[in-house]
């Protein structure tokens, strides 16, 4: 049995596609089901749902064989024990730094003020301002990032940005971006030698169904 982690969402969706170029259809809607195990057309290949930020773990300790997970979410969690064989390109977006409108943002990290920053990427935003010189208090959050300028509890926001209408419509603005995001193929390395010709199936097809640029 091949089984490969999943999170719901926009995850999920964009990575039906290259499951189906490997011939692997999930026979149920994660949407509608109250199931975390999914069944596929293959009968050796079953889908587990869990949170984005467990996928690693699961792929790391063996829960699962294959995981698809954001870049974000291995660099902050660590990928220890893990092959990234695949940028999927899928799940696309940025790490940015955003700001109420009326924030000078430019003014503060000039003047080397503590700027006191929201997110749930407490290691990937630490690493950042540190390279900037910037000297910071971090503060995290889990969820509506975008209330911690509007209510005073942090001058800036580190978050995930895709179009910039959430953003927008706080009256937030993006003022730096830290890195692009995409989606990668995460696989266990004892499951690639214990099961390596199917395992290395699904990554060639996966390969092969990848958008273009």
């Amino acid at each position: 049995m091949i089984t490969l982690a999943l999170s719901k969402g926009r995850i999920f969706e964009e990575t039906m596609p290259l499951l189906a170029a490997a011939g692997i259809e999930v026979t149920e809607d994660p949407e509608k089901s109250r199931k975390l195990i999914l069944d596929t057309t293959r009968p050796d290949v079953r889908v587990v749902l869990v949170r984005a930020s467990d996928v690693p773990t699961y792929v790391q300790y063996g829960g699962a064989d294959l995981g698809v997970t954001g870049l974000d979410v291995l660099l902050e969690n660590g990928n220890q024990g893990m092959y990234q064989p695949l940028d999927l390109r899928i799940a696309a977006c940025r790490l940015s730094v955003a700001v109420r409108n009326d924030y000078d943002y430019a003014s503060a990290v000039k003047q080397g003020s503590r700027l006191r920053v929201a997110t749930k990427y407490v290691g990937l935003s630490r690493d950042f301002f540190a390279s900037k010189g910037v000297h910071v208090d971090l503060i995290k959050l889990y969820g509506s990032m975008e209330l911690a300028p509007l209510t005073g509890l942090a001058d800036a926001i580190v978050d995930l940005v895709s179009t910039g209408n959430t953003l927008k419509a706080n009256h937030l603005v993006e003022v730096e971006r830290i890195m692009d995001i995409s989606a990668r193929l995460v696989v266990n390395q004892a499951a690639l030698k214990l099961k390596r010709e199917p395992i290395r199936r699904i990554i060639d097809a996966f390969a092969s169904a990848i958008p273009s640029v």
